[in-house]
């Protein structure tokens, strides 16, 4: 897969976010500017035969050789990957969906993502979907996002909301585990690039459920679903939107083990649950309400 194939699957995530614009600096507007000219000075290049050798004497009876000044056909290029979606029921187009996930060339192609494909988890007609960063170890093991410590942690935020994992969707900004040196349990967090060849996933995956409203778990997701940078404190306490969906940006549930679960770290994470559950009209009781605040 070729790098401009990989743009061209961006700049179409970007699209289906409603975008018409990105903004370069001028160092990718004259690299663009090169392959445009070296583009267009190809095109327009004829080919050119080459040269007859000089004539030499023969004797009559030996013909001068015939020299071809045919061109070779090129090989035609393979055309670029493309996610073609098949199926009646949101089940069977997500099915469609994971096998093309799991031989995505654009994907396998990168040497910094390992082999093990984990897609998504849920009901295909949930009003809610929760969008990670990519697989780690516990993951890629069982082949099942948010399965680990942190996963455990997300159970506990769904149970409390009145939800499960089975009741909502759960996916990750990337298919695959990224790859570290000698790695064993240890995880790292997706790079740009990596987090691009995998986008178009998500994107087709909003567009198939077509939740009500999307939670985007930490900063990378944000980074990768939005384009937001930053802090996830200065991304949340807000709406955002991806293609018209109401969006949500939390803490990830590792953010919580990390931080010692503090009540303060705790309160905030339920506070933008709380707002997700009023967007989606649930019911929310006192005893809701009043999780994690300071006791008088």
């Amino acid at each position: 897969m070729q790098a401009v194939d990989v743009l061209i699957d961006y700049l179409k995530a970007e699209e289906a976010r409603g975008k018409s614009h990105i903004l370069l600096d001028d160092e990718s507007r004259e690299q663009l500017r090169e392959l445009y000219i070296k583009a267009r000075d190809t095109v327009r290049a004829p080919a050119k035969p080459k040269a007859a050798p000089p004539a030499t004497s023969k004797p009559a009876s030996e013909p001068a050789p015939q020299i071809s000044t045919a061109v070779p056909a090129s090989e035609p290029e393979t055309p670029p990957a493309r996610i073609v979606v098949e199926g009646e029921s949101r089940e069977e187009r997500l099915a469609s969906l994971r096998q093309q996930a799991e031989n995505w060339a654009p994907a396998r192609a990168m040497d910094s993502l390992r082999d093990t494909m984990v897609f998504a988890i849920g009901n295909p007609e949930a009003r809610l979907m929760l969008v990670g960063e990519a697989p780690g170890y516990e993951e890629e093991r069982r082949q099942e996002p948010f399965v680990g410590p942190a996963g455990r942690k997300l159970d506990d935020i769904l149970k409390a909301m009145g939800l499960s994992r089975e009741t909502v969707y759960i996916s990750n900004i990337v298919k695959f585990r990224p790859a570290t040196p000698r790695q064993t349990t240890n995880n790292r967090k997706p790079t740009p690039e990596e987090m691009a060849v995998c986008l178009p996933f998500v994107m087709k995956e909003i567009e198939i459920v077509k939740p009500d409203c999307i939670i985007a778990l930490g900063g990378t997701a944000a980074e990768g679903l939005l384009k937001l940078s930053g802090s996830v404190t200065s991304m949340r306490e807000k709406w955002h939107a991806i293609d018209g969906i109401p969006t949500r940006v939390s803490y990830h549930p590792s953010y919580l083990l990390q931080s010692g679960s503090g009540n303060e770290v705790k309160r905030k994470l339920w506070e933008d649950m709380l707002a997700v559950m009023e967007k989606l009209g649930m019911a929310i009781s006192e005893k809701q309400r009043s999780f994690f605040l300071p006791k008088s």
